[in-house]
């Protein structure tokens, strides 16, 4: 049986293993990076695939600098200075490219304007994630605190949220290379699967205006599948009143294809939550403006 390291490595190979002669171009950030490389990998712009950001360790982060030193093109959603504690910086990691290397930045893709009760987030100090989906609803998170919450909001509390959502988009945009805040205007479904996994529609666009960025012609290519697919979050009725959406509502979390019971889900989160009182206290304090629209 392969130990777990070994099946990483073999898994990220081409990060790990030789590295082409010349041409190549590295994607750096998290989930969303694979699946922007995905549509950008080609003949003419090989891109190495690697483990995502949070998951790079000391050695990894060595080998992503000497990976780079060789690299045309480095492709990055932003990531701070010596993040957990390595030179994994947007800046640093451009610093290792050659005099010749390119480095692109793009954002990372966060929209709560169509599923206003979902947040995606970390607490110091609190590395676990709740079971089933990895995702919180500030519903349950309020019913934890004890804190009385609505279980829907008004058609112009779900627009002001997606206001705040996007504003934050665009506030972040404003020093990258690429920008996608555009295409969340008009929120449909299509566009994100839960607040901070993207559609196909984003990711390709994402793509190309990479490649546009670096001057480089051709367009991205559709893997013919569906990326980030395999968690999607509930589509409340009232939000798509909110926006006048032709869709179906869909009460429950649909997880690899199957459905999930939304109770289920409520259920197991609180149980964790009694377990986690910090994380709780925690998730409070950094949600507080949209947990502020929810209260009674």
């Amino acid at each position: 049986m392969t130990d777990p390291q070994t099946a990483r490595r073999a898994h990220y190979a081409t990060f790990y293993g030789d590295l082409p002669a010349a041409g190549y171009g590295v994607v750096v950030g998290n989930c969303q990076a694979e699946s922007v490389r995905l549509v950008l990998d080609s003949d003419e712009l090989p891109l190495l695939r690697m483990p995502p950001v949070h998951e790079l360790d000391a050695a990894d982060a060595a080998r992503l600098h000497e990976v780079l030193a060789g690299a045309s093109v480095l492709i990055a959603q932003q990531v701070k200075a010596d993040y957990h504690g390595l030179p994994l910086g947007t800046r640093q990691l451009a610093a290792s490219l050659p005099p010749s290397g390119r480095a692109v930045t793009f954002p990372v893709v966060r929209f709560t304007g169509l599923y206003p009760f979902q947040a995606a987030l970390h607490v110091p100090g609190t590395e676990e994630v709740p079971p089933i989906v990895a995702y919180h609803d500030v519903r349950t998170l309020a019913e934890a605190a004890g804190t009385p919450a609505r279980s829907e909001l008004s058609a112009d509390a779900v627009r002001a949220e997606a206001a705040d959502s996007l504003a934050e988009l665009e506030r972040r945009e404003q020093s990258l290379d690429v920008s996608i805040s555009d295409l969340f205007a008009e929120p449909r479904f299509e566009l994100v699967r839960t607040v901070n996994h993207p559609g196909n529609e984003v990711i390709l666009e994402i793509g190309d205006r990479v490649l546009r960025a670096l001057g480089r012609p051709g367009t991205a290519t559709d893997p013919g599948r569906p990326l980030l697919d395999v968690v999607h979050a509930p589509r409340e009725p009232w939000v798509i009143d909110a926006w006048g959406l032709d869709a179906e509502p869909r009460t429950g979390w649909t997880l690899n294809a199957l459905p999930l019971d939304p109770a289920e889900v409520r259920e197991a989160h609180l149980e964790w939550y009694r377990q986690h009182p910090d994380f709780v206290r925690g998730a409070l304090e950094r949600l507080r403006p949209s947990i502020e629209r929810w209260r009674r």
